[in-house]
């Protein structure tokens, strides 16, 4: 956008009869409007003043048509600033939404929580970095990868999923919730149920309690960049076999190497120890015979033990994150759709 004295002055001058009566030497300002900031230069003309229109009259035609077009500029700035406004909301409800269906499924089936963290792991874990293919696309629901070995015992808590599903779809206004998005966002849910738990055990089981501690020294803050990342395609076919262990058949030198393939460390592979299994104690227990996993172990035990459990629950989110969005391309406009439009002529005043 720009508007400029110079390009509005020679279509008003022909309007000025000659000759005039007096002239006069007038210093313009050429002004650019760009991006909100207007910049100004002095430009000298000379222009002729004839009864009835005069300098003033000029000054306000030009005053006016820089208004108009600034005005028009920063109106589709701020549209756009609104659509997107909007967007974002749409999108903050229908989460919390998919989390009050979620807990309510959590809270009746709370024995599938370490399969439903295993779940989002094996899913996610199909991911190769040299193919750039897998990862958390909801591939685990076709019934020839949740049959695999690896995905043993995981069946149900798909089957959860699936009954959510429905559910969630029932009162989406943005479309289906693919099962990429709906996967982690169960382990979310999952994750958050048992730190809750653990501050309700801290508070000698007393609920109230804990969820008050859970709400002064917990780590829902931390989850910001994992809810921005809500957009996930879904797989249209299984990923490859072979790229996920059996955990809990696998070594931990096993273990360091999956983890290493897609850029983890023995730092994350033992924060993510409840996903590795049923049980975590069995789990961390095999992961403190490595030299290089155990001090990690021996950290996030110690934090467990602490009121807030900050380095754990801290670095879980931090990981857990980054690993439910390896290789995907996140639609930040998915599940949007068009604001119904009021017509004020309707309105009653």
């Amino acid at each position: 956008m720009g508007a400029s004295f110079l390009s509005t002055v020679p279509s008003m001058l022909p309007i000025v009869p000659s000759p005039s009566r007096s002239a006069f030497s007038t210093v313009a300002t050429r002004c650019s409007a760009h991006a909100g900031a207007i910049r100004c230069h002095k430009i000298e003309t000379q222009i002729t003043v004839e009864d009835g229109f005069g300098r003033r009259d000029i000054l306000k035609c030009i005053g006016a048509t820089i208004g108009m077009e600034i005005i028009s500029g920063s109106g589709s700035i701020e549209m756009a600033r609104a659509a997107d406004l909007i967007q974002r909301r749409q999108r903050s409800e229908f989460i919390s939404n998919i989390k009050e269906t979620l807990q309510t499924a959590l809270k009746g089936n709370p024995d599938l929580i370490p399969s439903l963290l295993t779940l989002a792991l094996n899913d996610a874990m199909t991911y190769d970095k040299a193919t750039k293919s897998g990862g958390p696309n909801g591939s685990i629901r076709f019934s020839s990868e949740i049959s695999r070995p690896e995905n043993k015992g995981l069946s149900a808590a798909m089957n959860l999923l699936e009954e959510a599903k429905k559910e969630i779809d029932s009162y989406s206004k943005g479309g289906p919730i693919s099962f990429a998005d709906l996967i982690q966002y169960a382990a979310q849910s999952a994750v958050k149920t048992t730190f809750l738990a653990s501050a309700i055990r801290k508070c000698g089981g007393n609920e109230e309690k804990g969820r008050l501690l859970y709400t002064a020294y917990g780590s829902n803050g931390q989850w910001g960049l994992f809810e921005k990342q809500f957009g996930r395609t879904d797989a249209q076919e299984p990923d490859p076999e072979g790229r996920v262990p059996q955990w809990e058949k696998a070594t931990v030198q096993e273990m360091k190497d999956k983890f290493s393939a897609i850029g983890f460390g023995p730092r994350q592979l033992a924060v993510m120890s409840a996903f590795l299994g049923p049980d975590q104690a069995a789990t961390e227990a095999l992961l403190a015979t490595d030299k290089d996993v155990s001090p990690w172990v021996q950290k996030y035990q110690r934090s467990r033990e602490t009121v807030s459990q900050t380095d754990y629950e801290v670095d879980l989110i931090t990981t857990f994150t980054k690993l439910s969005s390896l290789g995907q391309q996140i639609n930040y406009e998915a599940y949007t759709y068009p604001a119904q439009k009021i017509e004020l002529s309707k309105l009653k005043l």
